[in-house]
């Protein structure tokens, strides 16, 4: 059902541009497809112009402002409600283009919403925060080395409330054969700069890499979350695809690389899933490349159905997908070490169900290691869908309003004693609701004196 949508996702995509590690590298990602120097060449890095962003965003000319607007009006259209968007910025290395670029593609961004023509960023931001349509979220995709603290800063003035890092694998060798342009430590230094600044952290994944193989792919998915280096918020798992154009397409033709059996690929997914922590959203399990541009990789559209499946028959199942009978909540505090994520440890807070194992309001906490007596509200979300379909619309309501105010307020109460500021992390479009309960903006986040 599309009402089981609260937030509008918009994806839009930048203008074409080339991977900014050619400079010092040569050459792309061996895996990488399209780009201006593609065969591909009106689309963007890593996209083959084939898919159902790239296509909005060619028909609109890389606009940003039509794509969102294109895109809300379609969704309206299709009987999804429009009052929350979340932007997600694809299209390459966002943050490898000229500043002016990207200042003048996030005002289009929120000004789309508004309706207002700003003159900078932070005038569009300022309209937006008293939008009808509301940005609860931007996300931006970019690789390790562009996600330092210059770029974090930046990034923070957009409104940007999630990260999507380029990680493809844990390992060096792999990292090296693949020509990736970075190095794993990059990796966890990115992972630990980021959730400092209190992004979201979501891994792009590529199982099924050259020289890799299915037992090692399984150990790097047991690093990626048991790892303080690691852990991230969210993955996307694209498992490896060989399409013309690129290099490994020319191993592939040349069997120098095989990619594994589909049902091997089932297999494989389903063992990574069991892996995921409860905390850990899985946002993705495939490209949506079109099946007649891939040489060889994945024959499935349905990947993620066919793991889900899988991982029943493998007596193990996820437990963000099971029903919710009983709606009575209490309210757990698990300063657990296994959330510890990079340094130093961030700890949890959440809603569950007394007959289930299963998180319904999750708070991940992180406390700053550059400042004293202050801990930041690094992920605040409700998994929507497992309320819906046993709530009418009047609970609905109840649910999602007043128990994530209650819960602010036991968090705050709870927390009282050892911190001076509580500091949730929210997009723009939240923010005059945070105002209402006692937190004001202080640079990018919102603050609450609690003693």
């Amino acid at each position: 059902s599309l009402k089981l949508q609260p937030i509008a996702v918009v994806a839009v995509m930048c203008k074409p541009h080339r991977c900014p590690h050619i400079n010092f590298t040569g050459n792309i990602c061996v895996y990488c497809p399209g780009g201006p120097d593609s065969d591909f060449e009106y689309s963007t890095q890593s996209y083959t112009g084939y898919e159902p962003t790239s296509m909005r965003a060619i028909r609109a000319r890389y606009d940003p402002f039509l794509q969102t607007r294109h895109r809300i009006e379609q969704l309206k259209q299709l009987g999804h409600s429009v009052d929350k968007v979340e932007f997600i910025v694809m299209g390459g290395t966002f943050m490898a283009l000229a500043e002016e670029y990207r200042d003048f593609f996030i005002r289009n961004l929120h000004d789309a919403l508004s309706g207002h023509t700003s003159s900078c960023v932070a005038e569009a931001l300022r309209h937006s925060e008293r939008s009808s349509i509301k940005c609860v979220g931007i996300t931006i995709e970019t690789r390790p080395d562009y996600c330092l603290k210059r770029h974090l800063s930046d990034m923070l003035s957009y409104g940007c409330t999630r990260l999507e890092i380029g990680v493809q694998s844990v390992y060096e060798d792999v990292a090296k054969d693949t020509n990736r342009g970075h190095t794993v430590k990059a990796v966890c230094e990115s992972f630990h700069l980021a959730k400092d600044a209190g992004f979201k952290v979501v891994a792009h994944m590529m199982p099924d890499l050259p020289n890799v193989g299915l037992e090692r792919d399984i150990e790097q998915f047991i690093e990626l979350f048991e790892s303080p280096s690691f852990r991230p918020d969210g993955i996307k798992l694209y498992p490896t695809l060989v399409i013309r154009g690129t290099g490994l397409y020319e191993l592939w033709k040349t069997g120098r690389y095989k990619s594994y059996s589909p049902s091997s690929l089932v297999d494989l997914v389903a063992r990574i899933l069991a892996l995921v922590p409860p905390w850990t959203r899985v946002y993705r399990v495939q490209r949506d490349i079109p099946m007649p541009l891939v040489s060889s990789g994945v024959e499935h559209g349905n990947l993620r159905e066919l793991a889900l499946a899988r991982m029943k028959d493998l007596g193990t199942e996820d437990l963000k997908m099971l029903p919710v009978t009983e709606m009575t909540w209490f309210l757990q505090c698990a300063l657990s070490s296994l959330m510890g994520s990079s340094t130093p440890p961030a700890s949890i807070l959440s809603f569950n169900p007394v007959d289930y194992l299963l998180l319904i309001k999750l708070l991940k906490l992180r406390a700053l290691t550059q400042l004293d007596n202050k801990l930041l509200v690094q992920v605040s979300h409700s998994f929507h869908k497992i309320m819906y379909p046993v709530m009418n619309e009047f609970s609905y309501h109840c649910l999602y309003i007043n128990p994530w105010q209650y819960f602010l307020y036991d968090c705050e109460n709870m927390l009282f004693i050892i911190l001076l500021y509580f500091s949730p992390f929210l997009g723009v479009g939240t923010r005059n609701y945070y105002r209402k309960i006692g937190y004001e903006l202080e640079g990018p986040y919102m603050v609450k004196t609690l003693c």
